[in-house]
């Protein structure tokens, strides 16, 4: 176990038992001992619908009970609900997710009562869970005997809370299809896209686990949203990861949208003044806005710690948002006449009705949307169970000298500059862009490219995908 770009991961059967009752009780303890939580107060838990999230929930909820919690069951919600439903009630959540990572992994998202965990908070825990294996501590964890369901009371808040973002009647016209397959959001994105007077067609609902990366949409997926589109007549289709934090956008084609430019849609919406978001988003952001843009490392801590610079400098309609689409709120923004209250964790919904009531009101396909925005044409894609050894013997023969990494280009192109931030995102001296980094959750390649047209990203992807792999064999 080890925590990533988002939260504790691990292998699922290595969660169980006893190693989640051991962070869960890391965690109590430290809420305990930093005075964020005091004996006696609600740690709100949510969980996915992969198959080992019962049972690992159950640990923590009995860990946290045994050491003085009370503990709410917010069963199968989506993350941002959770979190919403902590600072609303100033409560500590943990969310029992893998996110978008295959069904045999899994992991714990932690949030304080006034939001999600930081790096700090991190390493304090990770220390506290050390120090209580070298205690030999006993652990408790069968679940408590009663528990609290808020299930209910939790999904109602988050759909109040997005129900309240666009005018009345603002999807009407479109027929949307919502690719349900096993995301805890499944449902309330039917209920809030109805509620805005779209028409629905549920797609691909599924009772096992199937893992959709909003940032590197499978052959798969989009071969189903295709076939899909054309099926039902559809203007769009949506979907989210497996916890509900990033959303999925299709156009009439049946091709995903980039999270970026949801991103960047939904920073028009919010009529940002600051916006935040890691290197690996769009390098057009900058000029297609009129805020100002801070660029970070990859993941929510990094981009939430960014916010909080901006906000600490002064600045107000502070925002952010990941390349996967997740949109984080650092302050208040008035939208719709309603004062839309921080959510500084990854969320779905916002960058989702952001980009459908711009092509509802433009009476635009979504493509159109897209393209008029005139971003760089970007790709990014994995390579799944790829060794973290590997990953990291790659990257040090990069980093070690400017010929290995000339070198290890040279058959795609010369090198103009290089950034170092996460990862090496390389500037070519033709201008496209090509980025190689290893995946802060799991054993994963990561390579993210821009060029100046949709087919030269892709062979540029494909192009970097395959020196990655040549270089891993011939080690």
């Amino acid at each position: 176990m080890k925590f990533g770009t988002s939260g504790l991961r691990g292998l699922s059967v290595d969660l169980k038992g006893r190693a989640s009752a051991l962070y869960a009780t890391a965690f109590g303890k430290y809420l305990l001992e930093t005075g964020k939580a005091r004996a006696g107060d609600v740690i709100l838990i949510g969980r996915d619908f992969r198959d080992s999230s019962p049972e690992i929930s159950a640990n923590c909820a009995g860990a946290l009970t045994a050491i003085g919690f009370r503990v709410f069951d917010c069963g199968n919600v989506p993350t941002p609900a959770l979190a919403l439903y902590g600072l609303e009630s100033k409560a500590a959540c943990l969310m029992v997710t893998g996110s978008h990572i295959p069904a045999d992994r899994n992991g714990i998202k932690f949030y304080r009562p006034d939001g999600e965990i930081d790096k700090s908070d991190e390493a304090a825990i990770t220390a506290q869970a050390a120090e209580i294996e070298r205690n030999g501590q006993a652990l408790i964890e069968a679940p408590p005997a009663k528990i609290e369901d808020h299930e209910a009371i939790c999904r109602q808040l988050f759909f109040e809370r997005n129900t309240a973002l666009l005018p009345q009647g603002a999807l009407s016209g479109l027929k949307i299809g919502v690719y349900q397959h096993s995301t805890v959001a499944r449902d309330l994105l039917i209920d809030v896209l109805a509620h805005y007077g779209a028409e629905l067609i549920a797609l691909g609902r599924s009772e096992s686990f199937i893992p959709v990366d909003t940032e590197a949409v499978s052959d798969e997926t989009i071969a189903l949203m295709r076939r899909w589109v054309v099926e039902h007549k559809l203007d769009a289709i949506v979907s989210t990861d497996g916890d509900g934090d990033r959303p999925l956008v299709a156009d009439e084609t049946g091709t995903p949208l980039r999270g970026d430019l949801l991103g960047l849609v939904a920073a028009n919406f919010l009529q940002a003044r600051t916006v935040v978001t890691p290197v690996t988003s769009n390098s057009g952001i900058e000029a297609a806005g009129t805020f100002a843009v801070r660029r970070t490392r990859v993941g929510s801590p990094f981009v939430i710690s960014g916010m909080d610079e901006a906000v600490a400098a002064g600045e107000d309609n502070v925002m952010g948002f990941e390349a996967n689409g997740g949109l984080l709120t650092a302050t208040t923004f008035d939208v719709n006449g309603r004062n839309l209250r921080a959510l500084p964790t990854r969320d779905c919904c916002i960058p989702m009705l952001a980009v459908l009531s711009v092509a509802a009101a433009r009476r635009q396909p979504l493509s159109a949307v897209a393209a008029s925005y005139k971003l760089p044409f970007a790709a990014a894609d994995r390579l799944e169970n790829f060794p973290v050894e590997t990953s990291a013997a790659l990257m040090e023969h990069l980093r070690a000298a400017d010929e290995n990494l000339a070198s290890f280009l040279q058959p795609i192109g010369a090198v103009a500059t290089k950034s170092d931030i996460d990862g090496l995102r390389v500037t070519l001296t033709d201008g496209r862009i090509i980025h190689f980094r290893p995946s802060g959750n799991a054993p994963e390649m990561r390579c993210y490219v821009e060029a100046a047209s949709e087919s030269a990203a892709r062979d540029l992807l494909h192009s970097g995908l395959d020196r990655i792999r040549g270089w891993a064999a011939g080690r």
